[in-house]
């Protein structure tokens, strides 16, 4: 029975564990097929929580070092392993399938030695960007966000939506810095605040996202940045209307607000709603964040941000220039080629219709325990329930080996809001979507025979 070494240091025990099986696996101490012990036995040996030891199976799982199957255990992967159908089923991450995409990569590839630019991209580009990636995230954003008079000028090539909130916010703001955002947000936006020592004010929602009430009254009190998700809120899902976001756009007016619009699910709405952006209704104090990884493929690494004017432009491009003097240009140049010969446009009609026909499948299964959906290509889904309830569900679902994102990690004030958020876009196939839906149908049934049933 594997009795693992921790090492004494000040690394938290989640890691010495990780880093003990990890080193257990590639030493051969743990051979390929060798069973792990339960872990409320490996828990009661080593004197920690369960939690801890749960959370390092089902790490260990996402990494492939391990495979799980209920009733039987843990297993070292390898050769004499079970297959992909004992691997952790993740709805944790906002990720869409690359089918589409990776069908077109060998193309992309060929089509671009032909370009008389391509060895440029060799070098250092300029700060912002190469003018074409530039131009071609302004056709982008015109295409598929309805930005249509975006002005590439002020458009900045980023290295992921990340790294587009990351360079507004480390150039508006100083620590100690008060942001408003929903009650409920992207985690990213989180981890952000904590790494620049902001302060992050959570306001209230209503079906249509942020309330303009809320908003008013809390800019009145002296905050003067607004992080905002409004089409297809994270974790929410929920879109704000036209007359919404006009209120939105308003306040920010009269409270002299700067506001970074997070809105990489734009494109999911292109084909059901033409809702304008809040940067084309106060353009002057709106960073305006979209990205590919979304609808495109991740690995391109590319994203864009429209700044508000000349000022705070050249203040993100003195940013880029201290942490990193220049984007990555090969990503983004595989991103323009696909945009201007129509081919990132059909990717994401392929994203969208993948998603749409997931939504339908999620909504079968979990019926009711869904708020909404808001839209018919929906990538998250958010299943509303106590804290309490949220917490027992995403144990119960991992021990049935399906991952969810922690039920703590979007909510800001939790006065008003918990749940689950589902990311639908994530499992690689619908079989494999169909079975993790079932398993938390299951979970939220609170009924162990009919999870044992469905696993």
């Amino acid at each position: 029975m594997w009795q693992p070494s921790l090492r004494e240091g000040t690394k938290p025990l989640h890691d010495q564990l990780m880093e003990a099986l990890t080193r257990d696996v590639a030493s051969g101490a743990l051979s390929p097929g060798t069973q792990l012990p339960p872990q409320r036995d490996l828990a009661y040996r080593l004197k920690i929580g369960v939690g801890t030891v749960t959370k390092v199976y089902a790490e260990a799982r996402r990494r492939g070092l391990l495979t799980a199957t209920v009733g039987r255990g843990s297993f070292v992967a390898g050769a004499a392993a079970d297959g992909a159908a004992d691997a952790l089923i993740d709805f944790s991450r906002n990720l869409m399938t690359t089918r589409a995409a990776a069908a077109r990569f060998p193309d992309a590839l060929l089509a671009l030695r032909r370009r008389p630019d391509l060895a440029e991209h060799l070098t250092y580009a300029p700060p912002a960007g190469m003018p074409a990636h530039r131009k071609a995230g302004a056709k982008w954003l015109a295409a598929q966000a309805g930005l249509p008079n975006a002005d590439w000028q002020r458009l900045v090539v980023c290295e992921g939506g990340q790294h587009a909130m990351a360079l507004a916010f480390f150039s508006l703001c100083k620590p100690g810095d008060t942001v408003l955002t929903e009650h409920a947000t992207f985690f990213g936006m989180k981890a952000l605040a904590e790494q620049l020592r902001l302060r992050l004010v959570g306001l209230a929602m209503d079906k249509q996202g942020l309330l303009p009430d809320a908003l008013d009254k809390a800019a009145a009190a002296g905050a003067k940045f607004l992080y905002t998700i409004p089409t297809l809120q994270n974790p929410t899902g929920r879109v704000m209307g036209a007359r919404r976001r006009l209120d939105i756009a308003t306040i920010a007016r009269k409270r002299d607000l700067t506001v970074v619009e997070d809105d990489v699910y734009a494109p999911f709405l292109r084909d059901e709603a033409d809702l304008a952006p809040i940067a084309t209704l106060a353009p002057e104090r709106t960073f305006y964040v979209s990205t590919l990884s979304k609808m495109i493929a991740p690995g391109l690494r590319c994203a864009y941000l429209l700044t508000p004017g000349d000022a705070l432009f050249e203040r993100v491009v003195a940013t880029i220039r201290a942490f990193s003097y220049a984007p990555a240009a090969l990503g983004a140049l595989i991103a323009t080629q696909w945009i201007e010969d129509g081919t990132a446009d059909d990717i994401a009609s392929a994203a969208r219709k993948d998603v749409a026909e997931r939504a339908v499948v999620a909504v079968r299964i979990l019926g009711k325990h869904i708020e909404g959906p808001y839209a018919k290509a929906a990538p998250h889904v958010w299943l509303p329930m106590s804290e309490l309830k949220a917490e027992r569900v995403a144990g119960a679902a991992l021990r049935g080996g399906v991952a969810v994102t922690p039920p703590g990690a979007p909510i800001v004030d939790g006065k008003d809001i918990a749940g689950l958020r589902l990311c639908i876009g994530a499992p690689a196939d619908m079989p494999t979507l169909e079975r993790g839906l079932k398993t938390i149908a299951a979970a939220l049934a609170e009924t162990p025979n009919a999870m044992r049933a469905v696993v």
